[in-house]
């Protein structure tokens, strides 16, 4: 059988897609560049306790608006699950693996400030990982222009291995990290409008086998 059509289901998947992709964003630069970059003093237990002491309220805000990027998280990559194991539900299932991980790891690291960013960059590598097999899916299935899916597979890359070389060489790579983190950035971006205006469009790929247990 191909995947000659789309049906109701997927198309809302795509629009949660687009959403989440936009929305998660959006939430967390809140958070990590406005908040944490307000309050947290690289180095400086003390000085970052007193900011977050007279600032509570901002800080409280900023933990709220990770809550809502990873409940969009999951709302994101359960969709990603509904669209993509049309095309090989295997490696959609190990990337929402992947992902569920990187989701996972973060709510620990957020109630302790001091290892925080170690933490984050942990769940970059398993997020990274996630999104380069979903890249490869979008690249396959041609619901998408394959050159936004190859941007995809590529940024996704790209934050996998910085975010691995940070847990090795945390200094030298930490000087990187709009560099690495980037590309991914325009990619989820530029998705979420393409898919909250175009939506999907019709593969015309073989479906392959369902998995049977």
């Amino acid at each position: 059988m191909t995947i000659s059509t789309i049906d109701e289901s997927e198309r809302k998947a795509a629009r949660v897609v687009g959403f989440s992709y936009l929305f998660a964003m959006a939430t967390a630069v809140f958070a990590e560049f406005y908040v944490r970059g307000r309050l947290i003093v690289p180095d400086d237990a003390a000085e970052t306790a007193r900011n977050i002491m007279a600032h509570e309220r901002l800080w409280r805000l900023g933990i709220a608006s990770y809550l809502l990027c990873l409940l969009t998280d999951v709302a994101l990559i359960t969709a990603l699950y509904v669209i993509l194991k049309r095309v090989d539900q295997h490696l959609a299932l190990f990337a929402a693996f992947m992902r569920v991980i990187e989701t996972a790891i973060v709510p620990v690291d957020l109630i302790r400030v001091s290892t925080y960013g170690a933490g984050i960059d942990l769940s970059f590598v398993f997020l990274g990982i996630g999104s380069t097999v979903f890249g490869y899916l979008w690249f396959k299935s041609n619901y998408i222009p394959k050159a936004l899916a190859a941007l995809g597979v590529f940024g996704s890359l790209l934050l996998a291995a910085g975010s691995f070389a940070v847990i090795i060489f945390p200094n030298p790579a930490k000087i990187l990290s709009l560099a690495y983190m980037m590309p991914l950035g325009v990619f989820e971006v530029t998705m979420g409008f393409w898919l909250l205006l175009k939506g999907l469009r019709p593969s015309g790929i073989a479906e392959p086998d369902k998995v049977t247990g």
